[in-house]
């Protein structure tokens, strides 16, 4: 079933998926021959491809078959069993949900046409991937069948349209390919929904505590703030807890080995499920803290930062006054603004070593002394960054309105938290044992040695 550059391959089916597909199989050398119920009415095709009805001759034209249609359509092709007897029929048909049909539509389509090779592939890739070519879009094209020869013939046409090929092995893999496309993030489904869980509790939580105290108690409405203030409240808190817990599985998983004295026991199934998740907690950490940049930076330019700043001056000079400069004040900003430079600076180079293109060109060593080193520095700048931020008022009345913390001190906690249990891991007592169970090491069970020695 070898291919070679002159030859003809058939698509069947004249969408936008087998239009694209047309073109980039010309673009690389084959000649192409289209089946379509409506040869003459099928919209414009790539040029230089024939066109040809659903019949046996277009089914006889070439000994590799692309079926492009859906598979509700099917049923017309039963009819060419015996024209497609032997040829390779490559499948890719998707669903518009998982477990549409009781079985896979490459097995479906084998089930009716026995004497043909089915393949299931390309039904990852989309019309948009093949026009634009592998270079903007995905290289990867996953392939299974029965036939070893007819996964060698797809996998020939897809290396030389300048994709890689990944063997799934049987046809039986058919249904876990199709359902691949109706996945939705599923990596960032858990993030993205702690993500949002935070920002909405933190945001009524300090709606409540700053634009409703404000009206309650003091008759003021400050519900404009709602927009700029109340949001750079939230987008700072939810990014320092979710960068504390990229780190905190971490923690929680060597404490786990030390207790076990050993690697080798499997950690729960919620601690692996954390854990392989914590690229995308960083990197939305990361959009949360970029967003509080941006909200920073137009603080100036406010109208109520503006009003409040004229009012002031206005007032002082009626009143012939002049503010005495305060030191420890100066300091305390210019160590809030500089932790914070600092912190959000390590947090880029983490989410920039986090693409594939650059963890790909650093070593082990050096993209774990990135990822961890620099990312539990990022850490404890942020939270001395909050600390600071806090300042006297941690131990202010004031602060507690209706005897509630503020949100920034309930940001603490988990970074906090991490960041000590991370002192006590890197005490060199706890980090000569740990790196010993890491490297093989296991810590002998009391009952095992005194069974050991009674049955000797």
């Amino acid at each position: 079933m070898d291919l070679c550059v002159c030859e003809l391959l058939c698509i069947f089916g004249t969408g936008d998926f087998g239009r694209s597909l047309g073109q980039r199989l010309l673009q690389s050398g084959y000649r192409v021959v289209y089946g379509s119920r409506r040869p003459h009415s099928c919209g414009p095709l790539p040029q230089g491809a024939q066109v040809m009805s659903h019949t046996a001759a277009a089914a006889q034209s070439a000994s590799l078959v692309f079926v492009c249609i859906h598979r509700e359509h099917y049923d017309f092709l039963e009819t060419l069993a015996p024209e497609l007897k032997g040829k390779v029929l490559v499948d890719v048909s998707n669903n518009l949900k998982k477990n549409l049909y009781p079985e896979a539509n490459a097995e479906y389509l084998q089930r009716l046409i026995p004497g043909a090779h089915v393949v299931k592939a390309f039904n990852t890739l989309s019309a948009w991937a093949l026009q634009n070519g592998p270079s903007d879009a995905s290289r990867q094209v996953y392939l299974c069948g029965n036939s070893a020869e007819a996964k060698e013939a797809v996998s020939e046409v897809a290396t030389k349209l300048g994709l890689t090929v990944l063997d799934r092995g049987s046809l039986t893999a058919a249904r876990e390919l199709e359902d691949f496309p109706l996945q939705l993030f599923p990596e960032w489904r858990l993030p993205l929904r702690l993500a949002a869980s935070l920002a909405a509790a933190f945001f009524f939580y300090l709606l409540i505590r700053d634009v409703v105290y404000a009206y309650a108690e003091e008759g003021k409405d400050i519900s404009f703030r709602i927009m700029v203030s109340l949001a750079n409240k939230v987008f700072p808190i939810v990014s320092l807890i979710m960068l504390a817990l990229c780190y905190l599985p971490g923690v929680i998983a060597a404490f786990l080995q030390l207790y076990r004295g050993t690697k080798y026991k499997r950690f729960p199934d919620w601690l692996d499920r954390w854990m392989l998740c914590r690229k995308q907690l960083g990197l939305l950490a990361l959009a949360f803290a970029s967003l509080h940049v941006l909200y920073t930076l137009i603080i100036p330019i406010r109208y109520y930062v503006r009003f409040k700043i004229a009012e002031s001056t206005i007032s002082k000079i009626k009143e012939n006054k002049t503010s005495v400069f305060d030191t420890t004040l100066a300091w305390r900003a210019d160590s809030y603004y500089s932790m914070g430079i600092l912190g959000y600076a390590l947090y880029v180079l983490l989410g920039i070593t986090s693409l594939p293109s650059v963890s790909n060109a650093l070593s082990w060593r050096e993209f774990s002394f990135i990822q961890s080193k620099l990312g539990y520095l990022t850490l404890f700048f942020c939270t001395l960054h909050t600390y600071l931020y806090g300042g006297s008022r941690f131990l202010s009345p004031s602060t507690y309105k209706w005897y509630t913390p503020p949100g920034y001190i309930l940001s603490l906690v988990v970074p906090s938290v991490v960041l000590v249990l991370k002192l006590l891991i890197i005490l060199p007592c706890v980090d000569r044992t740990l790196t010993r169970i890491r490297r093989g090491w296991e810590r002998t069970d009391p009952e095992d040695d005194t069974k050991k020695s009674l049955l000797t």
